[in-house]
């Protein structure tokens, strides 16, 4: 592959074609369904679908399919299949895919995964950005869903198109895109088992949904937290009193509630306290960590908007990066039965609710972690105070099997060809549902995680942009590692190499 050629003829499609489709996709408000239960009357997925669907039918790629299915009742997929080219085991010269039961390497394919819903609005976007309104300044492009994740799909196939241009051969890609990541991919497992037989048997997954600790080279997804979570509410009356008359008489809802979070939290430290909620952290992603930290430096928590005077939660760095990756925290992310400063009276409320979001550790279960927090919470609630908690989701995090050789090689020569310097390795805090999925269901592939949401993108907040250079070199590594692969592939490095690592690791480290 021809590292110019590449650099050019992705860096041009990035200027020419994706840049003013990212432009256009933002405008569309199409929120994920936990955050817009009326996602489909509304019609705003199905313009994101329409959209960048049809930029890829309209992609000169020889044998290429793409199509939108549909499940009833669920978020629609955008469904990609491009047929192997080149010379190797199972693979036809003429652009097909053999798939005879003598070489199962016929169902061999790169499967590549993204998603097109997005986060809600937020607010404290700054003066001229807004959700829905594209603005490009310098290199960066502002607008949910950009960066998280809309540039997914024409990152992908930009790699393919690099390695049509110049005749490099390559595996049989599978691009798919999902409609509802961002309220936990409960969608995707009925559409991965519906598709089962036209996905084959990935030996490498690429998922650009992830994070980059900067933008100065490719960052590698070592973990994923896993996350349960849902609505905690406190009721004491049926209805507001005077708190004059009832305080000192009647137990305040919001004291009830500050007593049940401290039996999850440590309102000194924030650390989780039951051992239901922790795990063993791997010796090998304990190393990384430090030496993440060393690569970036105050950056590890420079990056966010603290203000005038805040410092961390720890002086640490690796600490920190083991905070943010490996260990358990709770966020209250929505507060209800609490009226605006402008409208509270002297009421004893009757009630407060309040939105708990519980990262986890990567291996921990999710579903046990879910139950657990429900008891935990609702058991002998003080006063007899009527306490519910609604889980609304639970998803399991993921640690990678340790790299194969080959791909270990290929990341390396990419992040040095198309960024500079050699990548670095990090678990990253957020969860990518479908990664955990995808790990039990193809044991022996391997993982590329990567992404662009580096310093100060806010994925999720305000002012979310992506950065454009990173996208591109991000497509250029990707259009490499793809080109490798076939080249592993012809030598039979590319099966189940991970499945052999994945038992190494979890006997060694106990991480499982």
């Amino acid at each position: 592959m021809d590292t110019k050629q590449t650099r050019d003829s992705i860096s041009g499609l990035w200027d020419s074609e994706i840049v003013p489709q990212l432009v256009e996709y933002i405008k569309i408000p199409n929120k994920s369904p936990m955050f817009d239960k009326d996602w489909a009357a509304h019609g705003f997925m199905d313009q994101a679908v329409a959209q960048l669907s049809g930029w890829a039918k309209a992609q000169k790629i020889d044998g290429m399919t793409v199509e939108v299915v549909r499940l009833e009742g669920r978020t629609p997929v955008i469904f990609i299949d491009v047929p192997a080219a080149g010379r190797g085991p199972g693979i036809d010269t003429s652009g097909g895919a053999s798939r005879t039961a003598e070489n199962d390497m016929g169902d061999d394919c790169v499967l590549l995964y993204g998603h097109l819903d997005k986060q809600p609005e937020m607010t404290g976007w700054s003066e001229g950005l807004g959700p829905w309104t594209p603005v490009i300044r310098g290199d960066k492009l502002y607008g949910r869903g950009g960066a998280d994740d809309g540039y997914a799909i024409f990152g992908s196939l930009a790699a393919i198109l690099a390695l049509k241009a110049q005749g490099v051969a390559h595996a049989r890609c599978v691009v798919l895109i999902e409609a509802c990541e961002e309220s936990g991919s409960y969608d995707l497992p009925y559409y991965v088992d519906h598709l089962a037989a036209r996905i084959g048997k990935p030996s490498l997954i690429v998922c650009l949904d992830s994070g980059c600790g900067n933008y100065d080279q490719m960052w590698l997804t070592t973990s994923l937290r896993g996350m349960t979570g849902g609505n905690l509410t406190v009721n004491v009356l049926t209805e507001g009193v005077h708190s004059g008359d009832a305080s000192g008489v009647v137990a305040s809802s919001f004291r009830i509630l500050r007593q049940l979070l401290s039996r999850l939290e440590d309102e000194n430290t924030g650390k989780i306290k039951p051992n239901d909620f922790h795990t063993e952290i791997p010796a090998q992603r304990i190393e990384q960590a430090q030496a993440s930290a060393e690569v970036l430096g105050d950056a590890v928590f420079s990056k966010f908007p603290f203000v005038d005077g805040e410092r961390p939660v720890a002086g640490d760095l690796g600490e920190l990066v083991l905070n943010r990756t490996w260990r358990p925290a709770l966020a209250v992310t929505g507060v209800g039965g609490i009226p605006a400063l402008d409208s509270a009276g002297n009421v004893l409320r009757p009630f407060t609710a309040v939105k708990l979001s519980l990262r986890l550790p990567p291996t921990l279960d999710a579903v046990k972690a879910g139950q657990a927090l429900k008891k935990l919470l609702e058991t002998d609630p003080p006063y007899g105070a009527k306490v519910t908690f609604d889980l609304e989701k639970a998803g399991s995090g993921w640690n990678a099997p340790a790299l194969a050789p080959w791909l270990e090689q290929a990341v390396d020569a990419a992040s040095r060809e198309f960024f500079g310097p050699a990548p670095a390795y990090m678990g990253e805090g957020g969860s990518i549902p479908f990664m955990g999925m995808l790990g039990e269901k193809f044991p022996g592939a391997q993982f590329l995680i990567t992404g662009v949401l580096g310093p100060h993108s806010n994925a999720h907040g305000p002012n979310e942009f992506i950065h454009i250079p990173t996208g591109k070199r991000v497509s250029m590594c990707v259009a490499k590692v793809i080109a490798d692969h076939f080249l592993a592939s012809e030598k039979g490095l590319t099966r189940g190499v991970a499945a052999t690592h994945a038992h190494t690791v979890k006997g060694e480290d106990g991480c499982c």
